[in-house]
């Protein structure tokens, strides 16, 4: 099957050569997933690493009161997977969920790691994207406790848009840490501004 250039565009910045490059799109499996499907699931071991073709996927972790809490979204080019539990081989403790129906490129892990030792540039750039993703998670914990909502929100829409509009406010508001209700004020007072 012919590789999509999702998978070229995300390997661009690798530095691989055409050889390198069709070494490492030739590994991947196209997957799909249906609206509320689970790709993986708390309690269970990733084995696969993910890339979004297209579609809406949204993680999220269950709070002591039960509640889910959404701690992520994946959309088209961005890679899905939970680190520790794909290096590590520990339980992941969060739920992996289409929230559309949604295209992905698989990426084992016995494949990811013969590719991770053989090939420089697929190494380097698999630890850009892992500084990369930990850079992120810092940022976001730091603005969990320093930024308002309001400030939060302005921010995801400015560097997420396309979750604004087609991603549930219930799972935004989570993400936020803040209630519907008060993200249903958020917009409004953004909205009567504009």
């Amino acid at each position: 099957m012919e590789q999509p250039s999702i998978l070229r565009e995300v390997f661009k910045n690798d530095r691989l050569t055409t050889e390198e490059l069709e070494a490492v799109v030739s590994r991947f499996t196209q997957v799909t997933f249906q609206k509320g499907e689970y790709i993986l699931q708390a309690g269970e071991v990733a084995h696969q690493y993910y890339f979004v073709e297209s579609g809406f996927i949204r993680s999220y972790a269950v709070d002591t009161d039960g509640n889910d809490v959404t701690t992520g979204f994946y959309t088209q080019a961005q890679i899905l997977i939970d680190w520790p539990s794909f290096f590590l081989k520990n339980p992941t403790k969060e739920f992996y969920q289409a929230l559309t129906d949604c295209v992905v490129w698989r990426l084992g892990f016995d494949e990811f790691q013969q590719l991770f030792h053989s090939i420089e540039s697929f190494r380097e750039g698999g630890r850009s994207r892992l500084v990369g993703s930990y850079f992120a998670l810092k940022r976001r914990s730091i603005a969990m406790i320093t930024d308002p909502a309001k400030e939060r929100y302005l921010q995801l829409m400015k560097e997420s848009p396309e979750l604004i509009h087609n991603v549930s406010l219930k799972h935004i508001a989570t993400y936020l840490g803040i209630t519907d209700t008060s993200l249903s004020r958020i917009r409004k007072e953004i909205a009567n501004e504009q």
